[in-house]
């Protein structure tokens, strides 16, 4: 909550904003105000967030300020009941006056080409500038009016400009190519919109709940299942979801059996298996069986709608690419405009020259001066990385991290949970005197049953799963960093003191190890944590525990190496024999053991120094320190973990550790995109004011080659969504 209670955040829809210049001049008019504390233009979801001062300055004073600018805006719940139906009409309406002024330009064209005096064409031509020049004409006149030169403005002044030279069939191709332009801009980048709007869409807007309802009669209230909205559910409420249906809210399973699909959330494959105590996530889909789920979180605060809040506060991030962009725009247009006035005049006014090719000259240096396919070449292409990314369970949190991830040269990766699948698991039962091998692991989860140490667990999943019923103890005792001991009654004999523990434990309860010793090295060695079972003064055998490494953890190292990574290096608090062995596993060449939060943090920065940008890959919340201490902090397995999909620079969805090269071929791929849209931009520009130079470009070409710039730019950034596909 903010300090000042006065302090308010608003997000307004302006459904007209299609282009840079008409976001930076809602934020011109309205930055320099009294009372507006903050101020974020979201082009490419036509949004505009603004944080103010209510004691200094109201909600309805803002929307004045933007309808000066020529868009009208509203509140985006407004906008979003309504259904969005009037910016559908402007659309239309924009349809119907470009096709009539390029129905007309054409005419014109055509009867001028027979030969037909200007008595006829010039009417026609006048037709086709009204129907496709007032708003363009109204926008230019708002944008000079605010001090700031957009394109429609130059456009504007120079279709005036060639009427009044006479060059009537120019000025009404410009129109129509001009507002045509801007048709086909604003449909493409719906492209961009619509598919950041289809994750909004998985989530249903009706649930299905299990509510107390009070008895009429005044006996005992009585369950009934009533639908709705998902607004109106509350924590703790109880949703029925059956086969086929949408999961509407984050909760837990209470009661039923049924895989979902996760793939809208997460990217995989293949559905999980869900059954009680298992989390389920908002928007995922129940595949077989009836769900009973407890939420957990309001529709505001579900895993869904964080991620989508994330991704568009992507858009107000500047990346390095952009904010370059952006410097280069600012001193390049006043300079080409100002060239483009001196063009104009000086020949005719030092030099004596004719005015009239010299003014033309200049309106055409006026066109292509406006930079608007530069300016949307990076947000366009960052924007579908990003979405991109979400939609195969990758969240980027941001342009500069996208382009960062992009130039990585070094990877840090914790081994435990991250390279290993993080539950230890039994893998070796041995006996070493006469009990057999299920009286060895049933006698070892006995003396642990009463045990919380992750071990411990794993010796119990184990006997569980081989169908084991375990012994009764007592004088259970644990030995904090060494082992237990508690008594057994083995058979119809008296109870013994059996022992579990390793090494050090035995040695100090006088039990002769010498036959096991040679066999504890080599098990050691290969990477597993062994402990002796025994009984009295007697060993009767050994188990060995180890984390597995993921099936999956060699086959993305082999691949981050073929993306380019110079440097991969494991990094694990666990002792140096276990870490060499899953390291040989792995094929990594370099690892570092028996490692603290701190030294984690040091090797990482090490790695930053020798070898340049280096991502960290971690759980998120363990190895908070060395995420943050990295350039890019790529955190695991972050479904419905608030810390992580907070903290991280990148947060993967799920365990899948093949996300990491696909995020980074998608960010080298964005950063391909981006390059290629820069230079095209700027190359047309220099082509076209070289053709101006000469005398070989006219107004239509300026502008054909101008949008038709932006237009290809935004297709070629638009690529990027099916990157993956």
């Amino acid at each position: 909550m903010p300090d000042n209670p006065k302090e308010n955040l608003v997000t307004l829809k302006v459904p007209a904003m299609d282009c840079q210049e008409e976001a930076h001049l809602i934020k011109k008019k309205l930055s320099g105000l009294k009372g507006i504390l903050h101020l974020d233009t979201l082009l490419l979801s036509q949004e505009v967030k603004v944080r103010y001062d209510s004691s200094l300055i109201d909600l309805k004073e803002i929307l004045g300020r933007i309808q000066e600018t020529g868009f009208e805006a509203t509140l985006l719940e407004t906008w979003s009941a309504s259904g969005g139906k009037e910016a559908g009409w402007g659309r239309r309406r924009q349809l119907v006056l470009t096709s009539l002024s390029g129905l007309f330009a054409v005419a014109g064209l055509a009867l001028a080409f027979k030969g037909l005096p200007g008595e006829i064409t010039i009417p026609i031509y006048l037709i086709a500038m009204l129907t496709g020049g007032p708003r363009i004409f109204y926008k230019g006149f708002l944008a000079a009016k605010g001090l700031s030169l957009d394109m429609n403005t130059l456009m504007g002044i120079a279709v005036i400009g060639a009427a009044a030279i006479g060059e009537w069939g120019e000025a009404a191709t410009v129109i129509a190519l001009f507002s045509l332009a801007q048709l086909l801009e604003s449909y493409s980048l719906d492209r961009a919109r619509n598919t950041l709007s289809s994750l909004m869409t998985l989530t249903p807007q009706e649930a299905l709940v299990r509510r107390e309802v009070a008895s009429t009669s005044g006996g005992p209230p009585s369950k009934k299942e009533v639908t709705l909205p998902i607004n109106e559910v509350q924590l703790g409420d109880t949703l029925i979801v059956r086969p086929s249906e949408k999961i509407p809210l984050d909760g837990m399973v209470v009661e039923g059996y049924s895989t979902v699909n996760q793939a809208p959330i997460t990217g995989e494959s293949t559905p999980v298996e869900k059954y009680v105590g298992c989390e389920v996530f908002a928007g995922t889909i129940n595949r077989e069986g009836v769900l009973e789920v407890r939420v957990t979180h309001l529709a505001k605060d579900t895993t869904l709608s964080r991620i989508i809040h994330l991704v568009e506060e992507c858009q107000a991030q500047k990346a390095p690419y952009q904010s370059f962009v952006d410097r280069f725009a600012r001193i390049y247009t006043p300079i080409v405009i100002g060239t483009a006035f001196l063009v104009a005049t000086v020949p005719w006014a030092f030099l004596g020259a004719e005015f009239i090719p010299w003014l033309y000259m200049g309106l055409v240096f006026l066109v292509i001066s406006c930079p608007c396919a530069l300016v949307i070449a990076t947000p366009v292409s960052l924007l579908s990385g990003i979405t991109c990314a979400a939609q195969h369970g990758v969240l980027i949190k941001g342009g500069i991290h996208l382009e960062e991830a992009g130039r990585l040269e070094a990877i840090a990766f914790d081994k435990t949970g991250t390279l290993t699948k993080g539950v230890p698991e039994v893998i070796d039962v041995i006996p070493l005197d006469s009990l057999p091998h299920d009286e060895l692991l049933r006698v070892a989860a006995s003396v642990e049953a009463r045990s919380e140490h992750h071990l411990a667990g794993a010796i119990l999943r184990r006997a569980r799963k081989e169908g084991l019923e375990l012994l009764e103890v007592t004088d259970y005792k644990t030995i904090p960093g060494k082992g237990a001991t508690a008594r057994i009654m083995v058979g119809a004999g008296l109870p013994c003191p059996y022992h579990i523990g390793n090494l050090k434990f035995f040695r100090e309860l006088g039990i002769s190890t010498a036959k096991a010793e040679r066999l504890l090295y080599v098990l050691q060695s290969q990477g597993k944590t062994v402990m002796l079972v025994g009984v009295e003064d007697k060993l009767l055998g050994t188990i060995t525990v180890a984390d597995e490494v993921r099936p999956i953890s060699k086959p993305t190292l082999v691949a981050l190496r073929e993306k380019g990574i110079k440097k991969i290096v494991m990094l694990t608090g666990d002792n140096k024999g276990t870490a060499q062995a899953i390291a040989g596993k792995l094929g990594v060449e370099e690892y570092q053991a028996e490692l603290s939060p701190e030294d984690k943090v040091e090797a990482v920065r090490h790695l930053t120094k020798n070898y340049g940008r280096t991502a960290m890959v971690g759980d998120g919340v363990n190895d908070a320190p060395a995420l943050a201490a990295a350039t890019i902090g790529i955190a695991m397995g972050t479904v419905g973990t608030d810390t992580a999909l907070e903290t991280a620079d990148i947060a993967l969805m799920t365990d899948d550790l093949t996300r990491i090269p696909f995020a980074l071929g998608l960010s080298r791929q964005t950063l391909g995109v981006i390059k290629q849209n820069i230079v095209f931009a700027i190359g047309v520009k220099a082509v076209f004011l070289g053709l101006a130079a000469v005398g070989k470009a006219t107004l239509w070409m300026a502008v054909g080659a101008d949008m038709g710039a932006s237009l290809l730019v935004i297709f070629n950034g638009l690529r990027l969504l099916r990157y993956g596909a």
